[in-house]
């Protein structure tokens, strides 16, 4: 469900100017590597370079300490085409939804601060996604995200 439904909200901001071919299909594959046997050269042999880049740099190095693998992350997707950093902050927006009940004051908080990073690092590829996100993190302190 959750590829959808950032694939959806990508969906919702490509055309224009660009085409969203790449950002639907790094939507619907940017978890691939993080929780699929799928190898990289796999993934690049069935959606070509282009996409397999894309996903690569939305998918954190899991090599790095925990603290650095989100900056990391962020500056890997401003290398890629803007379509890229379409997914990651509608990955965002769609994860921002009420805290599970178990999680601590400090993990939400934890969390917020991290979609403000995103937010900070990405919003200006596009307004709209980067306005939708913004109401999201105002909204999660609340519980209603």
């Amino acid at each position: 469900m959750h590829v959808t439904q950032v694939a959806a909200e990508v969906m919702a901001v490509a055309g224009g100017e660009r085409d969203g071919t790449l950002a639907v299909l790094c939507a619907l594959l940017h978890d691939t590597l993080e929780d699929t046997q799928l190898s990289a050269e796999a993934l690049e042999a069935e959606f070509g370079v282009e996409v397999l880049a894309g996903v690569q740099a939305l998918t954190k190095d899991s090599s790095l300490p925990k603290e650095q693998r989100m900056a990391d992350s962020l500056r890997r997707i401003r290398q890629q085409p803007p379509e890229v950093a379409w997914v990651k902050l509608a990955d965002r927006i769609t994860n921002l939804q009420t805290p599970p009940a178990h999680w601590s004051p400090e993990k939400i908080a934890i969390y917020k601060a991290e979609a403000q990073q995103i937010h900070n690092a990405l919003a200006e590829f596009s307004p709209e996604l980067g306005a939708r996100l913004a109401q999201k993190i105002a909204a999660y302190d609340t519980g209603y995200a």
